[in-house]
């Protein structure tokens, strides 16, 4: 049995049942429809394409981007971070929805970098010269690194959404202990009106890596092409056709790495299979782009890596000492991704 559906059956379909009739009905209909027509994966040596399906698409994916003893040990990090959780969130609340995780909101660092395993996704050769590629430069950084994941039982639709945005003020903010906490949310702003970050180049670039195939039942991600400067308003999820439900990443293999620009409208799906499905990410601003990043790599981590990927994550590591464990509240779930 894989990490996958050990992860699952372990896991999985806490208070649901995975026989009900209305589930049978949306696995066929999913087994028959999901999927973006046309989608190209392409491999690491196709370089000029990807920065150019990146660049119209929003988001582009590369199969082979990890070699079978990586996807070995980025596999085995998720699962023991995945049971810390599960340990903590025994009737799968979750943290992104039911069932459904972010792996970074789950730390008290706010990523896991801190992680070898995550470590080792920073720097590497298949997806480095992509990322030079679509930024243009080497001169780009880290800002560190989490992802997501969603277990057998996370039946609901995730909101569409964008990951980045101009400055806003969080509406429900909470102020912590530390008086220096921000009540906004993103940091571009123009006070002349005349630009929104969805007017600029890309800013910030998020590698999500496949754990396990992406089908159409295990709650691949959907994207929708070309919304990463669309101005439109991101469709709530009673209004959101058919289609945008069913365009999913799939199917798409393990070991590949989805590069998206976060901008662009994307969304979980049901995970109506047996399997876990983890997407570790690594994430990137352009050299000319920055915003307020958590110090999140310990010292031993940093002196691990590539001189490149030491000259990348120069803004986000510690000398002090970093907990990383799981938070008791697992960082909660942000306003618009909660159940209605």
């Amino acid at each position: 049995m894989n990490d996958a559906l050990t992860l699952g059956a372990r896991y999985g379909w806490v208070g649901r049942d995975p026989h009900s009739p209305e589930l049978q009905s949306q696995r066929e209909h999913l087994n028959g429809n999901s999927g973006i027509a046309g989608l190209e994966i392409l491999t690491p040596d196709r370089i000029e394409d990807a920065k150019r399906i990146f660049y119209r698409d929003g988001f582009v994916v590369v199969s082979d981007a990890l070699t079978e003893e990586q996807l070995a040990t980025i596999r085995s990090g998720c699962a023991r971070v995945i049971s810390e959780i599960m340990e903590i969130d025994t009737s799968r609340r979750g943290n992104r929805g039911s069932h459904r995780y972010s792996f970074g909101s789950a730390s008290t660092t706010g990523h896991q970098v801190h992680h070898p395993e995550w470590a080792m996704l920073i720097d590497l050769p298949t997806v480095t010269p992509i990322l030079d590629a679509i930024f243009e430069s080497p001169d780009y950084i880290c800002r560190g690194g989490g992802g997501d994941f969603c277990l057998p039982g996370a039946i609901e639709y995730q909101p569409l959404h964008s990951d980045v945005g101009d400055r806003r003020e969080v509406e429900d903010h909470v102020a912590a202990a530390d008086s220096s906490a921000s009540r906004f949310s993103g940091a571009f702003w123009d006070p002349r009106g005349l630009l929104t970050l969805r007017d600029l180049p890309c800013p910030y670039v998020c590698c999500n890596f496949l754990m396990t195939d992406f089908t159409a039942l295990n709650g691949p991600t959907r994207q929708i092409p070309g919304t990463q400067h669309s101005h439109e308003p991101i469709p709530m999820l009673e209004e959101e056709p058919d289609w945008m439900k069913l365009s999913t990443v799939c199917p798409a293999p393990a070991g590949s790495v989805l590069i998206r620009d976060p901008r662009a409208w994307h969304g979980g799906t049901p995970n109506l299979s047996d399997e876990a499905r983890s997407i570790p990410n690594i994430e990137y601003y352009a050299p000319w782009f920055r915003e307020p990043m958590a110090q999140s790599m310990p010292r031993f981590i940093y002196d691990s890596l590539s001189e490149h990927g030491k000259r990348i994550c120069r803004y986000i590591v510690s000398d002090r000492s970093l907990d990383g464990s799981v938070r008791s509240d697992l960082g909660g779930t942000p306003k618009g991704l909660r159940p209605k």
